[in-house]
């Protein structure tokens, strides 16, 4: 079951469209793609486990996409106060109140909580194995 993507800005919860979503879920793909080559890359060339670590970066990225486009919520958008439902990437507009800021910029600071955890968490793995 999809789940139905609202058209309208919601204060910490929604402030991109379709085709925002769209962008930030093929970032996560590509987040992931990059992070399975380079960790097939790393292990085929038998670096040093600290070396591995690099894997944060493509990990984190793609959790970043991911978690963005899954909950249509872009954490840039919400730490700069703006919103996007148009057809046009990175056409924007601006959140007016405060408060709805505000909401936003705790919703964003979560997803690079999350992103960062997630990195963390993928890079331990690599050096452990």
């Amino acid at each position: 079951m999809e789940t139905k993507i609202p058209q309208t800005y919601i204060p910490g919860v929604c402030n991109i469209g379709e085709a925002e979503i769209d962008a930030r879920k093929r970032i996560g793909w590509i987040g992931l793609a990059v992070t399975i080559v380079v960790w097939i890359l790393l292990d085929l060339l038998k670096v040093a486990p600290w070396l591995k670590l690099i894997i944060f970066l493509p990990a984190a990225m793609s959790a970043t996409g991911f978690i963005q486009g899954f909950s249509h919520f872009c954490a840039g958008f919400g730490m700069r106060g703006v919103f996007n439902f148009g057809d046009t990437l990175n056409k924007t507009d601006t959140v007016e109140q405060a408060e709805f800021r505000a909401q936003d910029k705790k919703k964003a600071r979560a997803i690079f909580l999350y992103s960062i955890l997630a990195g963390i968490i993928v890079a331990a793995v690599a050096y452990l194995v």
